[in-house]
Order: C-alpha cells, then sequence, then structure tokens
C-alpha cells in the first residue's frame, strides 16, 4: 500500500464527467492526482475536496503545441508521472455543416489529443515504463450523421493509441496503453436524450479503474456495451 501511495496520476479533463470520477477514485485509492483542464478555477474546487497533495493545472488541447509543452512541465513539476489519462474531448451536434464547430471538435479531439498523447509517450519511454488511458466513444465504431466530425475523432483516437500500443511493444518497454471505450454515460457532453444502459460518470470510472488495475488494452464502458459494438460491427451499413 505504501508503493501505491507514491504512485502520481494525471488526468487531462478532470474538471467534470468521467475525468473528475477519476480523480476521485484515484484520489481513494491512493493516488497523488494533478487534475488538468481549461476551467481552472473549476479544478481548484475540485482539488481541494481530494487531498492536501491533490494539484490543479490549466490546460487547452485546443492549442496543440502548448498543452504538450504544459503537460511535459507539470510531469517535470511532479517529478514524473505513472499514468497519464486522457479525458478532454468536445463534439457537437451539426448537420449542417458548419465548419467552426467542427473544426473545434477536430482541434480538440484530433490535434490537441494526438499531441499531449505523444508527450505523455516521451516521458513513458524515457522512463522506461508508464500507463496511458484514453477515453474514447462508442461512436468510434460507425459513423453519425449529426457528429461526424467527433465520430470520425475518436475513431482516429482509437487507432492512434492502438499504434501507441504497438510502439511500446516494438520498443519492449513496460507501458500499458488502455483504450476506455464508452457507451452512454451521464455527462454535460451527452445531450441525448436517449436513456439506453446510460451509466453514471462514477459507475464509468469504476470500471475504467478497474481496467487501469489489470493494465488492459481495450475495455467497454460499460461492460454490456460488448454487445452492441458487436452489432455495430456486423450489421450493413445503410445504402
Amino acid at each position: 500500500m505504501i508503493e501505491e501511495a507514491r504512485r502520481t496520476a494525471i488526468v487531462v479533463g478532470a474538471s467534470s464527467g468521467i475525468g473528475e470520477a477519476l480523480a476521485r477514485q484515484l484520489t481513494a485509492e491512493g493516488w497523488r492526482v494533478c487534475l488538468m483542464a481549461r476551467r481552472l478555477s473549476r479544478l481548484e474546487a475540485i482539488a481541494e475536496t481530494l487531498s492536501r497533495d491533490a494539484l490543479a493545472r490549466h490546460i487547452d488541447l485546443s492549442d496543440a503545441e502548448t498543452a504538450a509543452a504544459t503537460l511535459t512541465a507539470v510531469i517535470d513539476e511532479l517529478g514524473g508521472a505513472d499514468l497519464v489519462v486522457m479525458s478532454s474531448g468536445t463534439g457537437y451536434p451539426n448537420t449542417a455543416l458548419d465548419w467552426p464547430p467542427d473544426r473545434e471538435t477536430l482541434a480538440v479531439n484530433v490535434v490537441g489529443f494526438a499531441a499531449v498523447a505523444q508527450a505523455a509517450m516521451r516521458h513513458f519511454i524515457a522512463r522506461g515504463r508508464g500507463h496511458l488511458v484514453g477515453i474514447t466513444s462508442i461512436a468510434a465504431l460507425r459513423g453519425f450523421a449529426p457528429t461526424a466530425a467527433y465520430a470520425g475523432s475518436k475513431a482516429f483516437q482509437s487507432l492512434y493509441l492502438e499504434s501507441l500500443r504497438d510502439l511500446a511493444r516494438l520498443r519492449r518497454l513496460p507501458i500499458a496503453v488502455t483504450e476506455a471505450q464508452p457507451g452512454f454515460v451521464a455527462t454535460a457532453m451527452m445531450q441525448s436524450e436517449r436513456v439506453f444502459w446510460v451509466a453514471s460518470a462514477a459507475v464509468a470510472a469504476q470500471q475504467i479503474m478497474r481496467a487501469i488495475r489489470r493494465r488492459r488494452k481495450h475495455a467497454y464502458i460499460t461492460r454490456r456495451w460488448a454487445i452492441i459494438a458487436l452489432l455495430l460491427r456486423c450489421l450493413p451499413r445503410p445504402g
């Protein structure tokens, strides 16, 4: 338990939803946690409810280069990180195909995600160990007209995480890369009125923590979404 308490986790996107719930789970399990997101005041309020050594730092994935540099600086400030969780993301319904909302989605979910994930992996490779967790979405499995940019960005994240995992394998390093793929989770970003298999952020975080402890490559959140994923992969696409 003493060794576990010394582990350090960074949660990017910890100001609400799954990211906040994960920060709370990690703290409860003895991790030192640094919360990162755009809303610094919100992060500071959450950090005050966690532990005395919880930190809050600003990061904005819409500015990819600055975000990557910020993560690297925070890792140095912490003296290293054992776990980096990528929970930050955005997305909008956009059947009108307006460019600004899709541009923001791609800037955060693709360019920002890749830049920050790269920075985390560079640290883990230099250190010789570590664990990167990316929270994608069941939307990655199928195109969906109202949220084309979001679905495409999540498909990118899924393949990018797989590629980073393969890089660690080729280098023969004990670096775990976990993709947590949620279905519907009750967060602010889920604007849908659908109530089919909606999980709370706390339940989602519990299942993601199980995947982290087991250093899993992939986990559907919640696990029963594996059934829907199988159907989405097998059903013919609309003509």
